[in-house]
């Protein structure tokens, strides 16, 4: 069942998720993080910036001014979903959750400011960022699904390591947020730093990676023997996403950190995790209507999938 005025709806929603990444980036890579010094007032006497903010004032504002983009994609989302018929419940739920994460990472991101770019608070907004981009994907995928019970379209040894590898892809986008707060980068000049080192973090963070790629390539390589063509795909489009990701990692970081480089790893943070996700969404499917005499099951059958796959 699909909803084709939903649907780019809700790609323009998970777009616009990954969009504020860069743009937060963006305002941390210029120092222009305390470019509005107050919240939710740009400064104390005005909501939006003044001429006397420069650049700085500019760049920050904008990227508060994306959060107004974001909430009027969500309300259209929330009320095609409500007003649709018949009315699908997973997906009014599913917008609502994203429309009720914009505030709320609104509110995160003043806090930031008010607390001076405290790195933690800085890195619990963007970890917010990734949470809201779940959401939006979800709902995006709700758009092509049905609202049956799941069918499994792998054996449950690949969908455990389906989820080690999710729980990797986690890990590293936490271990590089504190990476992060540890480097030259802080969104200003007099913001505090977490004072870890930045060289025995970097090289967890690196180890962490090695270990995500030999997970998706490992993934890749078993779906392929179990003839599940869509699952391989998703973990090879991944699997190029983190090569990518990976070397514009390790040029970053031998060549200190140009600003360049580092807003191109933000927005490869997104797309690794946003294809962590389609991997995740790809072991499985929604039938249309779920039929009583062919129920999910915790292995494939072969009215559910006509791709063969033996559980240990």
């Amino acid at each position: 069942m699909k909803l084709p005025a939903l649907r780019p709806m809700a790609l323009a929603s998970l777009i616009a998720n990954v969009a504020l990444i860069v743009t937060g980036a963006a305002v941390r890579l210029t120092d222009s993080g305390l470019g509005c010094p107050t919240w939710p007032k740009c400064t104390d006497g005005s909501y939006t910036t003044t001429q006397a903010m420069g650049v700085h004032g500019v760049i920050e504002f904008g990227n508060r001014l994306l959060t107004f983009v974001l909430a009027a994609i969500a309300i259209a989302c929330f009320l095609i979903a409500l007003l649709d018929r018949p009315r699908r419940r997973r997906q009014v739920r599913l917008s609502a959750l994203v429309l009720l994460g914009i505030p709320g990472q609104g509110v995160v991101g003043g806090i930031t400011v008010l607390t001076h770019l405290n790195p933690w608070v800085v890195g619990l907004h963007f970890l917010l960022s990734m949470a809201l981009i779940v959401a939006a994907y979800a709902l995006w995928r709700s758009t092509a699904e049905g609202d049956g019970t799941p069918v499994r379209l792998v054996p449950a040894p690949l969908r455990h390591l389906t989820a080690l590898m999710v729980l990797s892809s986690a890990a590293v986008v936490v271990l590089g947020v504190i990476v992060t707060g540890s480097g030259p980068h802080s969104g200003d000049n007099g913001a505090k730093r977490n004072g870890l080192d930045q060289a025995n973090i970097s090289q967890a963070h690196a180890d962490l990676v090695f270990l995500l790629v030999g997970l998706t390539a490992a993934l890749y390589f078993a779906f392929r023997a179990v003839d599940a063509p869509g699952p391989a795909r998703a973990a090879l489009t991944l699997l190029v996403i983190e090569l990518a990701q990976g070397l514009i990692g390790f040029v970053q970081y031998f060549t200190h950190l140009p600003v360049a480089l580092v807003a191109a790893h933000m927005l490869g943070a997104a797309l690794v995790w946003t294809g962590t996700l389609a991997v995740l969404w790809s072991i499985r499917e929604r039938p249309i209507e779920a039929t009583p005499d062919a129920p999910a099951t915790d292995e494939p059958t072969p009215a559910q999938q006509p791709v063969p796959a033996t559980s240990a």
